[in-house]
Parts: C-alpha cells; sequence; structure tokens
C-alpha cells in the first residue's frame, strides 16, 4: 500500500472548508466554508502545486455546496435552499422540511453525469439520527427525493460510465455502492463498499481508473480503494477534520483536500487550510449542472 503526504496550501484558514470542484471554464478551484458563508475561488500554481486565492462571494450561512453550472452560472445549497449566485441572484427551491422540531440543512451535493444536482441533508446538531434525505433537482426544476432515512448525507460520486454511485451517510463509517439509472437519475441496488472504524467517510471524488478517493473525518486522511473496495493509497493530511478532495488543475492531476477546524480540532496546526498533492492519477472532469431550462422560485 502506498502512503503519500500532502501539503499545506497557502489560502487562510476557514471554519468548516467543504466541497471543492474544479471549473474548467475559469481554471479556478471553487470551495466553500460552510460557517463563514462563504464561496471561494483560487487558481492553481503548477510549481508546488498551490492555491492562490482570487474571488470570495459571501452569502448568509450555512453555505454546504457551490455547483457549476451550464450557463456560465453557479448553483449553491444554502440552509436548506438551492440558491442561484449568478443573475437571476435568487433562490430556486427550499427542500420540504418535515414540521418535527429537528433543524435541518442541506449538506454535501454534486451533479451527476446527465447534469442533474444530487444534493443531501443532515439535522443541524448533527445528531438526527434517520432524520435526512437525498434529493434530486432536474434541469427544469423539479425536485425529488431520492431516499430518507439518513442521518449526515454526505460524499457522492460516480463511476466513469455513470453507472454506480457512491455514497456516504457517516455516522455509519461506510461507503456504499448504489447502482444508478442514468435516464432517471434513480438509485438501484446496493452494496457495502469500504468501512472506516477509525473515522467517518465525508466527501470523496473518484479518478479517471476507477479509484475511489475518500476523506475521513476524524483520522486525518484521504483514502484511495480500487473499484472493488480495497485499500491502496493512504494520504496523510495533518488535521484531524479531512472534510473532503477532489482532483483539480487543466490536467485534474492534483488532489485538493479541504479540512475544517470545528470544536477541539480548531487547536490542531493548520486546521481549516487547504492541502495538495500529485498521486500519480487523474480525475474525472465534473458535470456542470444542466440549468438552460430552470426558473427559480420568483418565476425567473
Amino acid at each position: 500500500m502506498r502512503t503519500l503526504r500532502a501539503h499545506v496550501c497557502a489560502p487562510p484558514p476557514g471554519r468548516l472548508c467543504e466541497g471543492p470542484v474544479w471549473d474548467p471554464r475559469t481554471g479556478e478551484l471553487l470551495w466553500v466554508d460552510i460557517r463563514g458563508g462563504h464561496i471561494h475561488r483560487a487558481t492553481l500554481t503548477t510549481d508546488t502545486p498551490d492555491l492562490v486565492l482570487s474571488a470570495t462571494i459571501s452569502l448568509d450561512p450555512p453555505v454546504s455546496a457551490v455547483l457549476p453550472c451550464t450557463s456560465g452560472g453557479l448553483l449553491a445549497t444554502v440552509g436548506d435552499t438551492i440558491f442561484r449566485v449568478d443573475q437571476p441572484l435568487g433562490p430556486v427551491v427550499t427542500l420540504p422540511m418535515p414540521d418535527d422540531g429537528v433543524r435541518r440543512r442541506l449538506n454535501d451535493a454534486k451533479v451527476d453525469p446527465r447534469g442533474r444536482l444530487l444534493a443531501g441533508t443532515m439535522a443541524e446538531s448533527g445528531d438526527g439520527v434517520g432524520s435526512a434525505g437525498l434529493y434530486r433537482l432536474d434541469s427544469d426544476g423539479t425536485l425529488t427525493t431520492v431516499r430518507t432515512g439518513v442521518t449526515i448525507s454526505n460524499g457522492l460520486g460516480w463511476s466513469r460510465d455513470g453507472r454506480t454511485l457512491y455514497y456516504a451517510d457517516s455516522p455509519t463509517h461506510r461507503v456504499d455502492v448504489f447502482d444508478y439509472d442514468l435516464d432517471t437519475g434513480t438509485l438501484g441496488e446496493s452494496r457495502p463498499f469500504a468501512h472506516f472504524p477509525d473515522g467517518e467517510p465525508d466527501g470523496l471524488t473518484v479518478d479517471a481508473d476507477g479509484n475511489v478517493w475518500i476523506a475521513v473525518w476524524g483520522a486525518g486522511q484521504v483514502r484511495a480503494f480500487d473499484p472493488y473496495g480495497n485499500l491502496h493509497t493512504t494520504v496523510e493530511v495533518g488535521p484531524s477534520q479531512v472534510s473532503s478532495c477532489a482532483f483539480a488543475g487543466p490536467d485534474l492531476d492534483v488532489l485538493v483536500i479541504t479540512t475544517a477546524a470545528e470544536d477541539r480540532a480548531a487547536r490542531e496546526p493548520h486546521a481549516g487550510r487547504l492541502f495538495a498533492c500529485v498521486p500519480g492519477v487523474t480525475g474525472l472532469p465534473s458535470t456542470p449542472f444542466a440549468d438552460e431550462r430552470l426558473v427559480s422560485v420568483d418565476g425567473r
């Protein structure tokens, strides 16, 4: 098994950095600081590699994910609402949360290979067992519940052919693999893929060879598994709260890793910073959300 070490990048730390995604249109990395309500952009330098912060958009927190759109704009998940960050600025759809006294918010979100958005939820307290779900936003604005009974909906990633979805409900300490119907955006049969007894699986990404790179919250690592669930690479990051990862750069050959500085972990060196390494593989291009027919809730 290989062991790699990631190095810290230049952007200043956040409290709960998450959701890195490479935007090839601008040649920038996007990520969020959930607690701060910030959407950050950074360019990637080739020498170390490193990141240079270029812009920040601030919204009312929490902002849990940012997704490029085919129109050139951005979608963000803000509280319980999927929000348009470009013009016209405003909400697209608010999730129908149950009126049961549990405060919920959106969490990790990704775009499937056909341009649909899958977004999960969680209880704001983090301990609402079975109270969350997974939702799908289609290109025409239709919202569909994909899965219920989830506790903390997290990592999402598809195989190269798009017919396999890797998914983490973090408190289960497990990533599951689902058959995925590309024509309908629905989940089929599932089976356990990888277990994490020493931490919780968080954000994940899939490379061009089918390996699944998973951030392990609490363990200070990203772990890579082959398509059969065999661990073959560990990336030592440093801070314990490793939250997500994505391949970045023109060749998608740089693994960028986000971390958090929540509670006692805030005292750890470089907690909340971004990290990078070059693992010798390339990632899959991300698909932008197909927003050509999208109508906001105010009809614009």
